[in-house]
């Protein structure tokens, strides 16, 4: 079977649902690994030790699927919480710079320092690269904007901030999946994994540039963060893991052994023939209401307050989100063109 239509096999369709943005269907592997998990907690038989094997799989996969070494990805349990310790590192008086309307969780752990001195400015996501300047601390921005599935301009941006010395913060959570993503331009990528890549919510990775590991403190850190993990239960010597694990939030087990499958499915993925597939898809669907390509798997339409083209799709059989005063619809690989077709009919019987 071609690998495009492995992975597609691999999901159980449900018709009209695009709200991939929101949150991923799981794979058939995800639901039966966790059914089986329950299954064993019930029984009194749950193993820590399978547990951690899950988190180490899922470590090993994600690193594969964003182009880098196990050692530099650290796990975790929301971006927001990953994005936190990047924050908690920079110095008093520090300028963020951010885009403007990007999602809470890039933003808020910066804002929230405000009374020892950190600015945050807020600027067009078109604008970003341009708007770095010598005294810019820390970039801090979406790969793929939550709202509108607007790209960014990864190299410019990169570019720009090594110029002016400023750590690259990327949250990656509405790319990977559907866009390849290379974390080795990047200083520091966080990615939440229940969206795109269909793993339980409860389950994000952090990357680390090995040089910078110095650089961001370990607010999380706890016994899975340690060297030795299973000797790192108490104090009061600590010794913290020597890679991006020192990063590690402890895993809430169940998510884990759910996330493996839907991480190992897309690693393995031919994510240029993803892409390909997720865009076309989008960009019929534009083509469809009278837009132009769009060049993203993320359609923004907009809506009124009562929100009644969002109302109108799913009357229709469409699950879309409202986000921003739009509509939002994501085409992910369990949608096909009649999935396309069901949407524009319609809005166009609006």
């Amino acid at each position: 079977m071609d690998p495009l239509e492995t992975l597609r096999a691999a999901f159980a369709p449900v018709p009209g649902y695009l709200d991939a943005a929101t949150c991923g269907l799981p794979a058939r592997a995800t639901v039966t690994a966790m059914h089986e998990a329950l299954d064993t907690w019930r029984a009194g038989k749950a193993d820590l030790a399978v547990y951690d094997e899950a988190v180490t799989a899922s470590r090993a996969a994600y690193a594969r699927l964003v182009g880098v070494d196990p050692s530099w990805v650290a796990v975790g349990s929301q971006a927001s919480v990953l994005v936190g310790l990047v924050a908690a590192s920079v110095p008093d008086g520090a300028e963020v710079l951010t885009v403007d309307g990007d999602f809470a969780s890039v933003v808020f752990p910066f804002l929230v320092h405000a009374d020892r001195g950190v600015t945050v400015r807020h600027v067009p996501v078109e604008s970003l690269a341009d708007e770095v300047r010598p005294s810019t601390h820390v970039v801090a921005f979406s790969l793929v904007q939550s709202v509108d599935g607007r790209v960014a301009d990864v190299e410019a941006v990169a570019r720009a901030a090594a110029a002016a010395g400023a750590l690259t913060v990327c949250d990656v959570t509405q790319a990977a999946g559907w866009l390849p993503v290379d974390a080795t331009a990047l200083d520091v990528t966080v990615c939440a994994s229940y969206k795109w890549l269909s793993a339980p919510r409860g389950t994000a990775f952090l990357t680390v540039r090995p040089d910078l590991m110095d650089r961001l403190r370990p607010t999380s850190a706890g016994w899975y963060a340690g060297e030795e993990i299973w000797s790192s239960v108490y104090g009061p010597a600590m010794a913290l893991a020597r890679d991006a694990r020192r990063f590690d939030v402890s895993p809430a087990w169940l998510c884990w052994v759910g996330a493996v499958p839907a991480l190992e499915l897309f690693a393995a993925a031919p994510l240029d023939a993803v892409h390909r597939y997720t865009v076309g898809l989008a960009d019929a669907f534009r083509a469809g209401v009278g837009l132009p390509p769009g060049g993203s798997a993320i359609v923004r339409l907009p809506d009124d307050a009562a929100g009644s083209r969002r109302a109108l799709l799913g009357t229709q059989g469409t699950r879309a989100a409202g986000r921003g005063g739009g509509v939002r619809l994501a085409f992910h690989v369990w949608n096909d063109t009649a999935d396309v077709e069901r949407a524009v009919a319609a809005l166009s019987n609006s």
